[in-house]
């Protein structure tokens, strides 16, 4: 981000001159569709680093967002209030909407625009958890509205737009039609098509965010579509916060079945891309500890609910921990971005059934005797052939019909005729205990 900060500060004004035509109408248009989310963000920088570089005369930044996270928001508008070429931001097509975090960035721009039957605004921070609203400190409460507000009438009142109305949508999640937001000097134009977004802004004069003037030149704009790269569109879904999410618990479920069946393979190798790309999500996103450390309770949980008859109550808890552990997993104040509770209950609930029936399998494994081999021979029980002393091989068994050399426990002389149980088998030797004899071999 610091690099393309730098970019933008050192590159060039874009040329102004009436002679060169050819420069000063080239277009670059970048596209907003979904979530605001980092790749997006790095994205949007890189697409007005480029316009820098080519001295385009314009930005069109065309919208249609539900909102996402704040800090990629901040990113966007930063990149937009410095940037050396003009900016516009063209809500469109018809029925889409500039919410939330879109609307911050709307504001941002030069000159913003939306086509009929669209709306923007709604942009409240969110206090909600479970689908509900939640009652938070009155104090914390102020402070990120205030912030929301001071940093939305930071800019728009330079844009000369109308800042009570525009802290509204903050304040009370107003929200705006195309001609409400005309009519209320949020947005500076309603048009119906590009060709007539440039048409209404050929030969107008623009005052930038420095307080510098420029007149738009577009009688025949040449434009410069800047799409995502397939990395880009590839990263920018792992980066939203469902996805991340799934990929975490996808990862952790395929090395914990790795772990538990050595040798498969497969769980081991998807969970160790799953995380991976997990944890590069989770560098670019706002990443919330408390969400972290109750995910990791939420597996100790479910561990110990396999291991002990609690009769559901821990594998309750550990549904609970990583519910709650995934709404609280991103934090995004000003938006409220985040993990969606259908997503975090349909993850949860099989990953709880999961593990516990595989630790299950696990422990159960465990307290088997060996089916096969002379290990098979451990707890079964025979008769004294020749008394047993605790010298190796001192005594005769007989045990499964077989005749085996024997060893007592220290210190112990086991007769002739007795009954024993099996506790060990060294080589060809058993080491026997005395046990009470069945009656069916009296």
């Amino acid at each position: 981000m610091s690099l393309g900060a730098a970019a933008r500060a050192d590159a060039p004004a874009p040329a102004t001159s009436p002679s060169n035509s050819s420069s000063t109408e080239n277009v670059v248009v970048l596209r907003i569709d979904g979530e605001i989310e980092p790749i997006l963000a790095e994205y949007l920088l890189n697409g007005i680093d480029e316009a820098a570089r080519e001295h385009a005369s314009l930005i069109l930044i065309t919208m249609n967002t539900p909102g996402g996270l704040d800090t990629s928001m901040r990113s966007i508008i930063q990149a937009i209030l410095t940037s050396p070429v003009p900016v516009v931001i063209y809500v469109s097509p018809t029925g889409v909407r500039a919410a939330s975090a879109g609307f911050f960035i709307l504001l941002s721009a030069d000159i913003a625009a939306m086509s009929p039957g669209t709306n923007t605004g709604a942009a409240s921070p969110v206090f909600e958890a479970f689908g509900q609203t939640v009652q938070i400190d009155e104090t914390m409460r102020k402070k990120v509205l205030n912030d929301a507000s001071a940093f939305l009438r930071s800019y728009t009142s330079k844009r000369g737009r109308n800042v009570d109305l525009a802290v509204t949508a903050v304040t009370d999640a107003k929200a705006f039609t195309d001609k409400e937001a005309l009519d209320g000097k949020l947005i500076d134009l309603v048009v119906s098509s590009q060709d007539e977004l440039f048409a209404r802004l050929d030969g107008r004069t623009i005052t930038r965010f420095d307080g510098s003037t420029t007149r738009l030149a577009l009688s025949h704009p040449i434009l410069n579509e800047r799409s995502m790269t397939t990395r880009e569109k590839f990263l920018s879904h792992i980066v939203e916060p469902n996805v991340a999410f799934i990929l975490l618990i996808v990862g952790v479920l395929g090395l914990y079945v790795e772990f538990t069946h050595p040798g498969m393979f497969a769980p081991g190798v998807i969970g160790g891309i799953a995380i991976l790309l997990a944890l590069f999500a989770m560098h670019m996103l706002p990443v919330n500890l408390a969400g972290i450390v109750l995910l990791v309770l939420s597996l100790a949980l479910f561990v110990l609910e396999a291991k002990f008859p609690t009769h559901g109550v821990l594998g309750v808890g550990g549904v609970v921990a990583m519910i709650l552990g995934a709404v609280m997993l991103i934090e995004s104040p000003i938006t409220g971005m985040g993990v969606r509770l259908s997503t975090a209950l349909a993850v949860a609930i099989p990953f709880a059934v999961i593990v516990v029936i595989l630790m299950r399998a696990v422990l159960r494994s465990r307290a088997w005797t060996q089916s096969s081999g002379k290990e098979e021979l451990v707890k079964e029980e025979g008769e004294v052939i020749e008394p047993v002393g605790a010298a190796p091989g001192t005594g005769m068994v007989r045990v499964h019909g077989e005749l085996w050399r024997a060893a007592a426990p220290a210190g112990e002389t086991i007769p002739k005729g007795a009954w024993v149980r099996v506790r060990k088998v060294d080589g060809l030797t058993l080491e026997v205990e005395p046990a009470k004899r069945p009656q069916s071999a009296s």
